[in-house]
């Protein structure tokens, strides 16, 4: 073969698909897109208002389609507000939600309190739920250790900083467990007087959940207005996107560059922790 033969075919061998490369992108991207709006997605948890079940820092997994699909099921809400659910079912009372208030592009994480129908109040940080006091139960105090992602800071948690026999500092922080009327129990921390500790009552109106943060006394959720970055009232069903189901890692603000800390900065014992809230017997009234 001659030489300009040679570099001719060469130079067809080398040469690149540009717009096969493109369209192969393309198909990726929109599987990828497709993937988080209708199955499931990533989340993180960048606040400590689902303390002490979720930790600033956390990284978990987000189901899209157990309530089915809204408007605000595309990973990037570009749709405006749209009635209505295409296989639409209501969550549980104790399930964790991704809700996005109408107003907003932001995402905010609660657990379900109140269905449809439900009348709410809270007297003195307790719930009353259709007229009943939820169950509390007084646990032992969480010591949590501090690092980063968790400072255990003095305007949430006064008095709380501590040192433990390890000599290491520690949140310690007070918890109760709170148990629904469908038996589902998780834990939250309730510091002290707050004025969301008194709410209500009000009646959640059809098609909307009241919403509530597992750290009572710093958490903008239902109880809080919207001009305080609240979710201002209970919300409608179109507005939750998902249930979060477990974490995949946690880390503890240390993550740098050097890829060492990529592993440093992992919390030890939070991977694959369930979020679904355990079922027990609920207490006789």
């Amino acid at each position: 073969m001659s030489d300009a033969r040679r570099s001719k075919s060469v130079g067809r061998a080398s040469s690149v698909d540009w717009w096969g490369e493109i369209k192969s992108l393309s198909v990726l991207l929109l599987a990828v897109l497709g993937f988080h709006s209708l199955v499931a997605k990533p989340f993180y948890i960048p606040s400590e208002s689902m303390m002490p079940v979720l930790l600033k820092g956390d990284r978990l997994v987000v189901s899209k389609y157990p309530y089915g699909w809204s408007y605000v099921s595309p990973s990037f809400h570009p749709l405006p507000f749209i009635s209505g659910r295409l296989f639409g079912r209501l969550p549980e009372r104790g399930d964790i939600v991704i809700v996005t208030p109408q107003d907003s592009s932001d995402d905010y994480i609660k657990r379900v309190i109140g269905l449809p129908g439900d009348i709410i109040e809270l007297r003195d940080g307790q719930v009353v739920l259709n007229g009943s006091a939820v169950p509390q139960r007084t646990l032992a105090p969480l010591m949590l250790p501090v690092d980063e992602n968790a400072p255990c800071p003095s305007d949430q948690f006064p008095g709380s900083l501590t040192f433990g026999a390890d000599g290491k500092r520690y949140c310690q922080l007070p918890v109760k467990e709170e148990i629904l009327p469908n038996g589902r129990a998780y834990r939250i921390i309730d510091v002290g007087s707050r004025e969301t500790d008194w709410y209500g009552p009000i009646r959640v109106p059809k098609g909307h959940v009241f919403l509530m943060g597992d750290n009572r006394d710093n958490s903008a959720d239902s109880r809080v207005a919207r001009i305080s970055k609240g979710l201002g009232g209970p919300v409608p069903v179109e507005s939750i996107g998902g249930r979060a189901e477990f974490i995949t890692f946690s880390v503890d603000g240390t993550t740098n560059l050097n890829p060492v800390s990529w592993w440093t900065s992992l919390r030890s014992g939070r991977s694959g922790t369930s979020l679904r809230p355990e079922r027990v017997e609920t207490p006789a009234p």
